[in-house]
């Protein structure tokens, strides 16, 4: 059965480019005061440590616990249970990816053209999910919810706006996810781990896409 396609959803597009969105953790900022807000950054590197010697899933709240020299039950009354920490260690790494992308330098932050910002989404994007591809499995306990977490959902208005800036016809909403989902944490780490393919040809993948989402073919003479 053929159909048109419905008209893409309304997307944000601020008037002084991507920068003016706004930083999103995956689980939501919390709000926390200054000495609780301490006492969280601690329990984060003492996971962090943890997890650069042992992995993800040697990663549990008795070992958080006792690297940061507290009871268990203050790990539990932080974090709420073992995803609950994986999503805030994540967070760590997903702001500093956020910054880069909505005020760091250009081409990546603003300042370059539109499809150029586009071009180095991708390669930045990709080297994250390689970088934190436990972390961000051991996370993700719903499939769903994925599509959700407020991180994804700021991935996705971001190239969404690049697109339409840079001239892209089509229903930008669907191409947004579209090259969202070519990096996803998964399949970057089939084609790098199980497949064997370098990096480089993972990200030129995502230059070839771009490049032929924004190309239009040529007026007949």
């Amino acid at each position: 059965m053929t159909g048109s396609l419905p008209p893409p959803l309304p997307l944000p597009d601020p008037p002084g480019g991507a920068a003016e969105l706004v930083i999103t953790p995956v689980g939501g900022p919390p709000s926390l005061r200054a000495d609780a807000a301490r006492n969280r950054t601690r329990l984060l590197e003492a996971a962090s440590q943890l997890m650069a010697g042992c992995g993800a899933a040697q990663l549990t709240m008795d070992a958080v616990a006792a690297a940061a020299g507290v009871g268990k039950g203050t790990v539990f009354r932080r974090f709420g249970d073992r995803t609950g920490l994986l999503v805030a260690l994540l967070d760590h790494h997903e702001q500093q990816l956020q910054a880069a992308f909505l005020s760091g330098p250009a081409p990546l932050g603003p300042g370059a053209p539109p499809l150029e910002r586009l071009h180095a989404f991708g390669p930045a994007l990709i080297r994250h999910e390689r970088d934190h591809h436990e972390l961000i499995l051991s996370s993700r306990t719903d499939p769903l919810r994925t599509y959700d977490v407020p991180a994804n959902r700021l991935r996705f208005t971001h190239i969404a706006m690049l697109l339409r800036r840079a001239g892209v016809a089509g229903d930008t909403e669907l191409l947004a996810h579209t090259l969202l989902g070519s990096v996803d944490s998964a399949l970057v780490h089939h084609l790098v781990v199980e497949r064997g393919l370098s990096i480089d040809r993972v990200e030129a993948g995502w230059h070839d896409l771009v490049t032929r989402l924004v190309t239009r073919p040529h007026s007949a003479a």
